[in-house]
């Protein structure tokens, strides 16, 4: 391991960041490294107001733009030391905890980038900006955090995917959609059976649950653009089943079962509910998705007029990353990657990233930012004990940034 370090600065550098545990909102010590490595090599960098790495690379081209890469600082994992060790073509750790390839690979990657670019005295170009966030992991406070009218950059690079070549140009939003039924009578499931004016909450949950689509909902060449998961139907007389458990020694994965096989079933349900995730790059499919699900309790609040009553409320936690009708970063990712013979892989995401903020945000001069989610190693089994990434696609991928860059500018 200590041969390969001394041999490939990117590796010696990337094996510095992830031996200092960072978990979110605990990345002083890993950020105060960065700031060091920086210092030593007269890069221009700082923290801001939240905790984040600030750098710069200024222009030697005025009439050239400049470009923005970004990465974030926090691992999945706890303060625990990281051991690490080769494995073949393969660093990983000891199998005791994650080893923070995601996304200190980025971060490694965009530092010795900004060593050497400020090194080189012949290439002409644009500048170089760096930013490196907290907690992106958790809940993005960092790249919310970020104040975004300074940034010169119009095009961005979040150097965070997960695999050599991918070039990710739109990712889904994520919206937290539930639905409840209320204002029933209720009553004894023998006594008052026969009444037909008592409906049964739980049976009326699974009447809407059937009628709203599941999966995919628009997908294209590229993947999935809009989708529904269902993710809880929850009804019945289950509140005793519930108390129960906190005075009952059973697992947390036995839950479900104790619930079922404890819920009460002489009572006539008076509450349900669902509840949904939609994921989708396309506002348009989006809308039309939830217009389809409003169509189905109105329809459902007609039918039951009296009797039952279906609301729906929606939360969206993540703006959607739309495809940019710019398609500058897609073709200058091209061009390198054909002068690299590298395979890319370039499409859309069906997840969150920090590229959602930044495609919803505009820089200092007003431009609204283009980013796409790169990746510039093969990383396997993130966020687990067993997360190693492949050094030899790493490298390859550190060549394709440069070579990005030196397109970018030509």
């Amino acid at each position: 391991m200590n041969i390969l370090r001394n041999n490939y600065k990117l590796i010696d550098i990337f094996c510095s960041l992830v031996e200092i545990p960072s978990p979110s909102l605990r990345e002083e010590k890993v950020a105060q490294k960065i700031l060091s490595i920086f210092k030593e090599n007269n890069i221009e960098a700082y923290l801001d107001d939240f905790g984040n790495v600030k750098a710069k690379v200024k222009a030697t081209d005025s009439t050239k733009k400049p470009i923005l890469l970004s990465s974030h600082m926090d691992v999945v994992g706890d303060n625990s030391p990281i051991n690490i060790k080769l494995n073949g073509d393969f660093i990983e750790t000891d199998k005791t905890r994650t080893l923070g390839a995601d996304d200190k690979a980025g971060v490694a990657a965009a530092i010795l980038f900004a060593i050497e670019l400020s090194q080189n005295k012949e290439l002409k170009h644009g500048g170089l900006e760096i930013i490196f966030t907290r907690d992106e992991e958790h809940t993005m406070q960092g790249i919310k955090h970020v104040n975004m009218s300074e940034i010169e950059s119009e095009h961005v690079l979040v150097l965070d995917a997960d695999k050599l070549g991918q070039v990710l140009f739109a990712g889904a939003n994520y919206r937290h959609l539930i639905i409840n039924i209320k204002g029933l009578k209720g009553g004894h499931s023998g006594i008052d059976i026969g009444d037909t004016t008592r409906l049964n909450a739980a049976k009326l949950i699974a009447e809407i649950v059937n009628e709203i689509p599941q999966g995919v909902y628009k997908q294209d060449n590229f993947g999935v653009i809009t989708s529904i998961n269902l993710g809880v139907i929850i009804g019945g007389g289950i509140e005793s089943a519930v108390e129960n458990i906190k005075t009952s020694d059973i697992k947390s994965n036995q839950y479900l079962d104790f619930i079922i096989n404890n819920a009460i079933t002489n009572i006539i349900n008076t509450k349900a509910g669902a509840t949904y995730s939609i994921r989708s790059s396309n506002r348009e499919y989006e809308n039309n998705l939830l217009n389809e699900i409003k169509e189905i309790i109105n329809n459902f609040n007609n039918k039951y007029n009296g009797l039952a009553v279906a609301d729906i409320q929606t939360t969206e936690h993540m703006p959607a990353f739309e495809k940019s009708d710019d398609e500058t970063i897609i073709n200058t990712a091209k061009i390198a990657g054909k002068n690299l013979n590298l395979n890319l892989d370039i499409s859309s995401f069906h997840a969150g990233a920090e590229t959602h903020i930044y495609a919803n945000n505009t820089n200092k001069y007003g431009k609204t930012f283009k980013p796409a989610l790169i990746g510039l190693a093969d990383v396997y089994n993130m966020h687990s004990a067993n997360e190693q990434i492949n050094y030899i696609s790493y490298l390859k991928g550190y060549e394709f940034l440069k070579e990005f860059f030196k397109v970018f500018n030509s």
